[in-house]
């Protein structure tokens, strides 16, 4: 996991249109400042400073639905890398 890096946002976009603001769950692009497009990564995120504490590890129980309920119908096994949301609010 890469260091928190500290820039501010000077353009927020949305299919190549410039908005006002961003809203949580909005497929953006922001314009960061001093931060090259290379340096940026699959997962990061972008945060008010100290409002989040990037983990390495958890611990969870997973239930997994069926076909019949929804769920996906290709296998799954130790280490195919499935990525999880958390739906933990505080």
């Amino acid at each position: 996991m890469a260091d928190t890096r500290k820039s501010v946002v000077t353009g927020v976009e949305m299919f190549r249109k410039l908005l006002d603001e961003g809203q949580a769950g909005d497929n953006i692009g922001a314009l960061l400042r001093g931060i090259d497009k290379d340096d940026v990564q699959r997962g990061q995120v972008l945060a008010k400073p100290g409002s989040i504490k990037p983990h390495k590890k958890f611990k969870a129980e997973v239930y997994v639905l069926t076909k019949e309920e929804g769920g996906g119908t290709r296998r799954t096994s130790t280490g195919t890398g499935r990525s999880f949301t958390s739906g933990r609010r505080t």
